[in-house]
């Protein structure tokens, strides 16, 4: 197999940052109610597999199209980090997906607090 081959093969990264004036629990509690609700909001198109949070630190598997992904989400004061790793079928689609994924986490921090 030649290395263009390989690469054909191979995922692709993608990262995006999201800047936020939260402070980092605000953060941190938005994107985790806002994952749980992802696993509602979009069927079977995308679906969160598994989200462990370590402090202000998130590593995830999801589902996206039937393909599997898994991906990393780092919170600070003032941004939020995010890296998902797309499967070779999906990696053709990256710039749609990078825009997706800034404008979801944009939704899931904007989001007026209910009281």
């Amino acid at each position: 197999m030649t290395t263009c081959e390989a690469n054909t093969f191979m995922g692709k990264p993608v990262t995006v940052d999201i800047p936020h004036n939260l402070g980092k629990e605000e953060a941190i509690r938005r994107l985790k109610n806002g994952f749980g609700q992802v696993r509602t909001s979009f069927g079977d198109k995308f679906a969160v597999l598994q989200d462990d949070w370590t402090d202000d630190h998130l590593d995830f598997q999801a589902s996206l199209l039937g393909q599997k992904t898994n991906g990393k989400v780092d919170v600070a004061d003032d941004h939020v980090h995010l890296e998902v790793e797309l499967p070779w079928m999906l990696a053709m689609l990256a710039d749609k997906a990078k825009a997706l994924v800034k404008k979801q986490g944009q939704l899931m921090l904007e989001k007026p607090v209910k009281k």
